[in-house]
């Protein structure tokens, strides 16, 4: 028996092909639609939450960026948009080391729109992996030279002590940006996605996941 068919799994969002719930389209509603069985308490909840100051804030901010440019402007524009209508006075950015060369171009737009910026690279502090009980064979060099741990805790901590009103993500790891996230003070967003293998775009094989990528 194939693993796909021993996983019982109810239907989600994901098994949708009709999206009614862009309109609220009720009489089209799938039979296992979330929004059509929604908890009411949990979904009033959610809401208030939005009158929060901060959380208002951006949720108003992103569906400007979203209503006035969709399909209009790149990520990078939008960003650069998004900081400026929050307001935001100070922007991290957390990047990968091997992304060093799109986030200093991003820098420098950012400088030329009169916005300050704070960048953290991953390899910041220079720790060995073995001190953190990371293996050789989990390793890029297995084991044959030095090789500094990615540090996304270090990379918050620091954006933390700077204060930024933003960071940007670009580029950490898969795990990595998970850290980041649980110990960055302030609301983050992401610019760049790291995929080596379809030149950062991983919705790649998600396209084409009946063709070659079937088989992985």
């Amino acid at each position: 028996m194939s693993e796909e068919k021993k996983v019982k799994q109810c239907l989600t969002c994901a098994d949708c092909k009709v999206k009614s719930c862009m309109h609220k389209q009720e009489d089209k509603y799938p039979r296992f639609c979330l929004t059509a069985k929604v908890d009411k308490e949990l979904l009033a909840e959610a809401k208030q939450e939005y009158f929060d100051e901060t959380n208002q804030k951006l949720a108003l901010t992103a569906a400007e960026i979203e209503g006035q440019f969709y399909g209009k402007y790149t990520r990078v524009q939008e960003t650069v948009e998004f900081i400026k209508r929050l307001g935001a006075k100070k922007v991290g950015i957390a990047t990968c080391v091997g992304l060093l060369n799109e986030a200093g171009v991003f820098a420098q737009i950012l400088k030329k729109n009169g916005i300050e910026y704070y960048a953290v690279g991953c390899k910041i502090g220079a720790i060995e992996k073995s001190e953190i009980g990371i293996p050789p064979e989990n390793t890029l060099t297995k084991g044959e030279q030095y090789e500094s741990m990615c540090n996304p805790i270090m990379q918050a901590k620091i954006l933390n002590e700077k204060k930024t009103d933003l960071n940007v993500m670009i580029g950490l790891c898969v795990g990595h940006d998970s850290l980041f996230l649980r110990y960055a003070e302030a609301p983050t967003t992401v610019l760049v996605v790291k995929d080596r293998v379809t030149g950062h775009n991983p919705c790649v094989p998600l396209w084409t996941y009946n063709g070659i990528y079937s088989k992985i």
